[in-house]
């Protein structure tokens, strides 16, 4: 079998080469080795990767040299390529990866998303463009307003088409579809391969190639994770005493709720930790504000719900610390692929309530790996002052999602469940009484020794990647 280890193997244009010499890229991904050869034959493609493979680049840089080739103007209100995500930060950080890589060509991209003016959108599309990546939503407003017609693509991409699938955008889509050429060539990428996903390749690829390069739901084997069991209305007290410790150098912290992630910003500022909260109830300049400064060293610590975290991709993200357990064990995996990027290593911790633990055995039994655990501080683990108190989050459905505005409600209380023995402080995994396990510390960032693929940072604070690798 033939290994193509350089990205020139991949009979990828000059301009590109260079660009992606610029970036410091010498080596192509899994992911980015069986894409490229095929989509730039013309094939369409099912790719099914995780966060952190590079899935961006691999669709990019073979769409950008195939409409290098034939230059064509963009006929106004029109685009060459769309390419749909779910989420306003992923999609333009696709958009910033276009332009990276792009830079040696006259091609021209916009980004389109809600929660933004249409005005100015409406005016970059007026002149055409030769590749437009957008969220449905925005997209339809466009279209129904008569701003942009699809007639003219041919290249279409689905990117995470999973998360789009849970987001309720199955029909968006469909309405999307139907305004395309039936003559294009479709890309579809995923982190996992449901049935539904299944269909919906099934329905808009033509005899695609199929690109699988981990088994879906894998755990990210870089990621070392732990546990830590503390009851619900103790998990502030904990992750303040685990953010005290400065070996966490930059910090991704996941709630479920977006109420529960202001709560903790407040829970934290009180104690005197400064922490930035990015969610669905953000505008954008907000958001983009929350994570620029993430992405600068401003902040050290960002507060997540999961879909305000899709396409959040910032180098150096030393720990994942997950205050509440997923719902849905596959968000997980997303979570804790935010860390560990590009051969670096990454330590993902999970606080884990009593009333959490079904949501616990249903990771586990994905990902097909037992989650160690580590002994909370002393004097974190202590039972509640009032029995009547109620824990600081509502629990939502387990393995489903509340639809957009229905309120969670308690769960039924769970039956009593053994507890783990606490097998770790044997092992000597407290490094003192009452102090952090040493195990924090292990995983400074840039300390890896598998960093051979990692891109250099320019300056002393982490930069956004542009590989897209998410």
């Amino acid at each position: 079998m033939i290994i193509l280890s350089d990205f020139s193997d991949l009979g990828l244009s000059a301009p590109i080469l260079s660009a992606l010499a610029a970036e410091g890229y010498a080596a192509p991904t899994p992911i980015q080795r069986q894409a490229i050869p095929s989509v730039l034959s013309g094939r369409d493609l099912c790719g099914i990767a995780q966060t952190g493979t590079g899935k961006t680049a691999a669709f990019a840089l073979p769409m950008l040299q195939r409409l290098a080739a034939v230059p064509q103007r963009a006929a106004p209100q029109t685009c060459r390529a769309l390419v749909l995500a779910p989420t306003r930060e992923l999609a333009s950080q696709i958009a910033d990866s276009f332009r990276a890589y792009g830079a040696g060509m006259k091609l021209s991209t916009a980004v389109v998303f809600g929660g933004v003016p249409i005005g100015r959108q409406r005016q970059q599309l007026a002149r055409g463009i030769d590749i437009l990546v957008a969220t449905p939503g925005r997209l339809l407003d466009l279209i129904d307003n008569r701003w942009l017609t699809l007639s003219s693509v041919q290249v279409l991409v689905l990117d995470e088409a999973d998360r789009m699938l849970d987001l309720g955008f199955v029909h968006a889509l469909r309405r999307i579809v139907k305004l395309l050429p039936r003559q294009r060539q479709t890309l579809l990428f995923s982190a996992t391969m449901p049935k539904s996903i299944a269909t919906l390749a099934e329905d808009y690829l033509n005899d695609p190639v199929k690109v699988v390069v981990a088994p879906a739901a894998t755990t990210v084997e870089r990621v070392d994770q732990r546990i830590i069991f503390v009851p619900s209305e103790r998990k502030r007290d904990l992750l303040t005493s685990v953010l005290r410790d400065p070996a966490l150098a930059r910090v991704l912290v996941f709630t479920r709720t977006k109420h529960g992630a202001d709560r903790v910003v407040r829970h934290l500022a009180a104690t005197g930790i400064e922490a930035t909260a990015i969610h669905g109830n953000k505008s954008q300049p907000q958001r983009e504000r929350a994570l620029a400064g993430f992405r600068d060293g401003q902040t050290r610590v960002l507060i997540a719900t999961d879909i305000a975290a899709r396409g959040i991709d910032v180098d150096g993200v030393s720990h994942v610390i997950n205050f509440e357990l997923p719902n849905v064990p596959e968000d997980y995996v997303h979570r804790i692929g935010r860390t560990a990027r590009a051969g670096a290593a990454g330590i993902a911790i999970a606080f884990c309530s009593d009333e959490e633990r079904p949501y616990l055995r249903d990771i586990e039994k994905l990902t097909r790996c037992a989650i160690r655990a580590i002994p909370a501080p002393a004097g974190i683990a202590a039972p509640r002052s009032n029995p009547n108190e109620r824990p600081a989050e509502a629990m939502p459905p387990r393995n489903g999602r509340h639809t957009p505005g229905q309120i969670a409600t308690r769960a039924t209380p769970p039956q009593p469940v053994r507890r783990i023995p606490d097998a770790a402080s044997r092992r000597g995994e407290i490094s003192a009484a009452g102090s952090l396990p040493a195990f924090l510390h292990r995983s400074a960032p840039g300390n890896s020794s598998s960093a051979g693929r990692q891109r250099p940072h320019r300056g002393n604070s982490p930069r956004t990647r542009l590989d897209g690798a998410r």
